[in-house]
């Protein structure tokens, strides 16, 4: 089990960026290769504030982000999904984002960090875990 400890400071960033995917075996457009505009949001999380006083440098955490989403954009998630997954589900895009993020949030004095992927205004998966 993970402990956390608690209280935490917060601090986040977003993007969107455009990707295809489909889901095996269902009918339908979801059944099919098709496009969504997600929204990934970001939050990191720190028990301690560092240096001037923040959680972590936000612009470290804006360029691995921008960096992450030109590894995806306008790509079908394929390409990122792993052995273990039928397909890549926002879950499994959250997963993957945090796997690729967490070198750069530990470095920039973050904690933990949470990872939503929205895939319209409503719906979204996401993924939380200490980055240690």
């Amino acid at each position: 089990a993970v402990c956390y400890r608690w209280p935490m400071y917060s601090v986040g960033t977003a993007s969107e960026v455009s990707a295809w995917h489909v889901m095996p075996g269902m009918s339908g457009p979801e059944g099919q290769l098709h496009t969504h505009d997600y929204r990934l949001e970001l939050v990191v999380e720190s028990a301690q504030l560092r240096g001037k006083g923040w959680v972590c440098d936000l612009d470290v955490l804006d360029a691995a982000l921008a960096e992450a989403v030109g590894r995806v954009a306008d790509q079908d998630l394929e390409i990122i999904r792993p052995e273990t997954a039928e397909a890549v589900t926002v879950e499994v895009f959250a997963r993957w984002l945090h796997e690729v993020l967490a070198d750069a949030v530990r470095r920039a004095g973050g904690e933990v960090l949470d990872v939503r992927v929205w895939e319209s205004a409503v719906a979204f998966g996401g993924y939380r875990a200490p980055v240690a």
